[in-house]
């Protein structure tokens, strides 16, 4: 395995798949959101504050399936996770529609997670969760992406925001440059970023941009390069006040704390010291800090219970045997990781396992793949109770 190109990194991104178009019910109206316009201080831990909102969207998603749950135990169980704070994937135009549920039953000391996710030739290492939009439509992610996202957050003053922005994107142009996607994409990617920085630079709001996760920028040889990029677009951008940090393990696999590491005794481990995300964070932030990016994380550790079940860091698809892992906190025992948070929705499914599907990507068929799998984003009973029964800490 090379540590520092497209064979890490291409393993390592495609591991978001974008969440599905679940209708929501009707939404609570009886919580409030604050009865003046709330002013978030990007230099201080927010989540110390707020709580991760449990968004109606999942919620939805798992009341169904505790439905098609016979196992009474496990149904019981089950219909704790909608309870679980978790960001909601606004992951196409048509999907901005989802924000007005979602916001509509936020409590004033809840913050809502949104991802911000679909910029132009997204996921340009990865099929499984490949964008609507093409490399050269920037103008389109500005004007009907962006600004009618910037609209309503504008129009929803007294309500928090934290925001997640488009996971996979610069960790891509860091380690897979020599793909020709990727580098189709570079100026979308640098420019979109730097554009929904900017716009999004709200009072409302705190934003991590995605940082991939320590068995992709972690490799030695990508914690400086990594951390260059960002600032170069952070900087790009104007250095807005609301940006925080970034974000690690999205949608991810890789443990917290485990020591020595998921894969210590890899012939290649000498060239990456991140073998936890605790170490990655502290180390990445260390770089961010010289290269003059805000330097404090968000981790996901939505599914990140079970370790020791993939072949290699960069197997992100479906990952079999996996388990809820710990739920949203921001009490992580370091203080450059603000919360451990949920990123992405457990039980939506990271891509295909149908090797016919023209959005099928050969990780989603690997050994260590959970199979039969449906596309990306959509709901995959079995796997969801999977998680469940795997959860550490149990329901």
């Amino acid at each position: 395995m090379k540590v520092t190109t497209a064979s890490v990194a291409a393993m390592a991104a495609g591991a978001i798949a974008a969440p599905s178009n679940t209708t929501p019910r009707e939404a609570t109206k009886a919580q409030a959101a604050c009865a003046s316009a709330v002013s978030l201080d990007a230099k201080s831990n927010v989540f110390s504050k707020y709580t991760l909102h449990a968004n109606t969207f999942f919620k939805s998603e798992v009341a169904k399936a505790v439905e098609a749950i016979t196992d009474s135990s496990l149904k019981t169980s089950a219909s704790k996770v909608g309870d679980v704070g978790s960001f909601l994937w606004l992951d196409s135009i048509a999907n901005i529609a989802k924000f007005d549920d979602a916001v509509a039953d936020v409590p004033c000391e809840n913050i809502l997670g949104l991802v911000i996710y679909d910029l132009p030739g997204r996921d340009c290492a990865a099929k499984a969760s490949n964008g609507e939009l093409k490399y050269n439509e920037l103008p389109r992610y500005k004007s009907e992406y962006i600004d009618p996202i910037v609209a309503k957050i504008k129009a929803n003053p007294n309500t928090a925001f934290a925001l997640l922005i488009e996971p996979d994107s610069l960790p891509n142009l860091v380690t897979n440059a020599d793909l020709s996607t990727c580098q189709e994409s570079k100026t979308a990617y640098e420019e979109g970023v730097a554009y929904a920085f900017k716009s999004l630079n709200l009072p409302n709001v705190v934003m991590y941009v995605d940082a991939g996760h320590g068995g992709w920028l972690g490799w030695d040889a990508n914690l400086k390069p990594g951390a260059e990029e960002l600032s170069k677009v952070y900087k790009a951008a104007g250095s807005p006040s609301q940006v925080r940090g970034y974000a690690t393990n999205i949608a991810g696999w890789n443990s917290w704390d485990e020591e020595p590491g998921e894969f210590s005794d890899a012939s290649d481990a000498k060239y990456n010291s991140c073998q936890n995300e605790k170490t990655y964070v502290t180390k990445f932030s260390a770089a961010l800090s010289t290269a003059g990016f805000p330097n404090h994380a968000i981790v996901d550790t939505g599914r990140n219970a079970v370790t020791g079940l993939r072949e290699e860091w960069g197997d992100w698809c479906n990952v079999n045997g996996a388990g809820f892992g710990v739920r949203p906190t921001a009490t992580t025992g370091l203080e450059l990781a603000d919360a451990f948070i949920w990123g992405k929705p457990g039980g939506e499914s990271d891509g295909t396992s149908d090797e016919g599907a023209t959005r099928y990507d050969s990780y989603c068929g690997k050994p260590d793949a959970y199979k039969p799998s449906p596309e990306a984003g959509e709901w995959n009973q079995a796997y969801f109770e999977m998680l469940l029964k795997n959860a550490k800490p149990a329901f």
